[in-house]
């Protein structure tokens, strides 16, 4: 991917970035329906990262080969544990997650992964909190508030109010279960927890995936390297849960069905395609710009869930997205006011710089310089 600059270059990194939210929300309703057909989670994960290696490793030889530089080992340990917080653990959790709440909740929870960028960058020193300031108050602020809205995704269910529907849509469920399982109900809050720390592993991945970045500037590359180690992960994840009740095979077995048509999605266009312009995106724009625009998945899949899983919202999802959303914009519009000040000073500084004498010094302060005949 080229770069650009100015608006032109933004103007790229938002289409890039609604892309990327389009594709991982279909990502999200063909988790659910894989799922519900009764795929294993972790072999899943597995497959997904599987795929998304085989495919990307032939671009990355061919599309970098020429300008990669060697290999170094703490490249190989980033990518190792970017893996792991960006790919094999964090999708594992989120699975696991909305396996006991649904495919909308699970993406309500997603929209804390600001936040809690934020933080970790306040903790890993990338970002400072001056709280005397109107930015400081607004990050302080909107971080506060996403934590309580994730809280009340988790403890607050309330009323149905999810919307009629101008037409009738029960020749599009594609729910392969009508009824529930029974965990869904009695370990919400367990799902809860499990698709927040899948959030607070993803947040640290995009302070990671910047580091990588820099270390390692070779998106096709990195994102390849990245998804073997994923791979290698989940497939250890799936084999140390083996359910001796269950036939290893038929765990593992693909047929022309919902299963091969979630992990090849998954694998190739959301792991293979998606990551690699997600890093992009990360490394020209930053961590927390990435990070913005969960809230359009959210929607795209609260749509999609009412019209092809059959989905409900409830009162308490819909007021946790608002805080969570709110808390987003409110730490947005600090971090956007500290690049405003950050701009006016280093003009300032430019201005200052410019008003300095351009004179030459007074004969008497030259030095004197001695004329060789």
């Amino acid at each position: 991917m080229g770069g650009g600059g100015g608006d032109d270059d933004v103007a790229k990194a938002v289409a890039a970035m609604v892309a990327v939210q389009v594709v991982f929300a279909g990502v999200n309703i063909l988790y659910k329906l894989a799922v519900s057909d009764g795929m294993d989670m972790r072999v899943l994960v597995a497959y997904r990262y599987l795929f998304a290696s085989a495919f990307l490793a032939p671009l990355a030889y061919f599309i970098e080969r020429r300008n990669r530089t060697k290999l170094t080992w703490r490249v190989v340990v980033l990518s190792f544990i970017c893996g792991l917080t960006g790919g094999s653990l964090t999708q594992n959790l989120y699975i696991a997650g909305m396996k006991l709440t649904s495919a909308t909740f699970a993406t309500a929870t997603t929209n804390l992964i600001p936040a809690v960028t934020f933080l970790l960058a306040l903790i890993f020193r990338y970002e400072r909190l001056a709280i005397r300031t109107m930015s400081g108050q607004a990050k302080l602020a909107g971080t506060l508030l996403g934590v309580a809205g994730a809280m009340l995704l988790t403890l607050y269910k309330g009323a149905d109010i999810t919307p009629p529907l101008p037409f009738n849509t029960n020749g599009l469920h594609l729910s392969l279960h009508p009824h529930p399982h029974p965990a869904a109900a009695t370990n919400r809050v367990v799902g809860s927890l499990l698709c927040i720390s899948s959030c607070c592993f993803y947040a640290l991945w995009l302070i990671l995936q910047a580091k990588l970045s820099k270390e390692y500037p070779f998106p096709y590359s990195s994102t390849a390297i990245m998804c073997a180690m994923s791979t290698l992960q989940s497939v250890a994840f799936a084999l140390c849960s083996y359910d001796r009740g269950m036939d290893s095979a038929r765990r593992w077995r693909l047929g022309l069905d919902v299963r091969l048509l979630c992990v090849v999605y998954s694998g190739v266009l959301a792991s293979g395609v998606m990551l690699v312009v997600l890093s992009w995106c990360v490394k020209r724009r930053g961590p927390v710009f990435a990070s913005v625009f969960n809230p359009l998945m959210l929607l795209l899949v609260a749509v999609l869930s009412s019209l092809l899983l059959a989905e409900r919202l409830h009162l308490g999802s819909a007021l946790g997205a608002v805080l969570i959303v709110a808390g987003l914009y409110a730490v947005l519009w600090g971090k956007g006011r500290d690049a405003n000040h950050k701009q006016a000073a280093d003009l300032d500084d430019l201005a200052k710089v410019a008003e300095l004498p351009t004179t030459a010094p007074p004969a008497a302060c030259r030095p004197s310089i001695p004329i060789i005949n």
